[in-house]
């Protein structure tokens, strides 16, 4: 004990572990703050997010336009199979519309080969699934094809 009789720590060293850890990430917070923090190194996130909008985005996927089977009566047939077994529970077989909407008259998406081909494979919100995954592209573009003779 010492001159007092209660207990005490002062013969008891910090170890030299926790030292030379306090140290380390003393110095590390140090030279992180040195870095990322905006007002001493400029460093932002609405820098990154700005340029990152800058840039212009290619549109993922395949490129829609690039394909055409439109007047080619045996991939016109083809499209019309693959409506009857995708695309007639919702939109009747004719076309007319039921739960999904009329593909005879104005489309409400677009009837562009870009905007069919984004709505036949990636889907529309309010109900149109996607495609993507269950028909390839061929099929997709003998889909619209068809499609096209539905509006004429």
């Amino acid at each position: 004990m010492n001159e007092h009789e209660y207990p005490s720590e002062s013969k008891n060293k910090v170890p030299k572990g926790m030292t030379a850890f306090f140290l380390f990430v003393t110095v590390f917070l140090l030279g992180y703050i040195a870095l990322y923090t905006p007002a001493i190194s400029g460093w932002s996130f609405y820098d990154i997010f700005e340029k990152k909008m800058a840039e212009p985005e290619a549109p993922p996927g395949v490129e829609p336009a690039r394909v055409s089977y439109s007047g080619d009566a045996a991939a016109i047939a083809e499209g019309e199979k693959i409506y009857v077994s995708n695309c007639a529970v919702c939109h009747n077989a004719d076309g007319t519309g039921g739960i999904g909407s009329d593909l005879t008259g104005v489309l409400t998406f677009g009837a562009s080969p870009e905007d069919l081909f984004t709505s036949i494979a990636d889907g529309r919100e309010g109900g149109m699934p996607p495609f993507r995954r269950q028909l390839s592209e061929t099929k997709i573009r003998k889909l619209m094809a068809f499609l096209d003779t539905l509006r004429d």
